[in-house]
């Protein structure tokens, strides 16, 4: 993601390096070409949600689907539009026939070269239980989008936390 030519390699793990350019230290994500997010809302206007426990942050968070592209063996050129479809459906079950890229941005600019490419998802189908996959224990939630506000406000008053980019994604989706 960042132009290697001025960085230095601080650590490299599985998953992560930690970087430094003239003294700046930041994060670049290992194995993987991008992260993908998407908003999906139901032909009944129910807005996709998933719930996990998150280690960095101590609790469960509530987002869209999200994930990361190119991370697969065998599949490390797939699309962002395919990551998000296989995303997708792994996390919540549903297929969607029409997927709209919306905006390309950084997750946390002061942190890490990391950029986040949004999609869209329309013409949902469930087809599979979602939930993750054999590493992840993802909770699916279908919130009618009149409801969010107040649904998420009851999320966030029992301890969990609530990832912004739920916003971000229903505004640059225009809903």
């Amino acid at each position: 993601m960042t132009d290697s030519v001025d960085n230095e390699m601080l650590h490299k793990g599985r998953f992560l390096s930690l970087m430094s350019q003239n003294g700046w230290e930041f994060t670049s994500r290992v194995g993987s070409t991008g992260v993908v997010a998407i908003v999906a809302c139901t032909d009944n206007d129910e807005v996709l949600l998933v719930e996990q426990f998150r280690p960095p942050v101590g609790k469960t968070v509530i987002e869209i689907p999200a994930g990361l592209a190119g991370d697969i063996a065998g599949s490390e050129s797939e699309s962002f539009a395919e990551a998000a479809r296989r995303e997708l459906l792994e996390e919540t079950g549903y297929s969607a026939a029409t997927i709209r890229e919306l905006q390309t941005g950084p997750s946390s600019a002061g942190l890490t070269d990391e950029l986040i490419t949004f999609f869209e998802a329309t013409d949902l189908t469930k087809v599979d239980e979602g939930g993750g996959d054999d590493s992840e224990s993802i909770t699916v939630h279908r919130i009618p989008r009149a409801d969010l506000r107040a649904w998420l406000n009851q999320q966030a008053a029992s301890d969990k936390l609530i990832d912004p980019k739920i916003a971000a994604a229903l505004w640059m989706a225009g809903k």
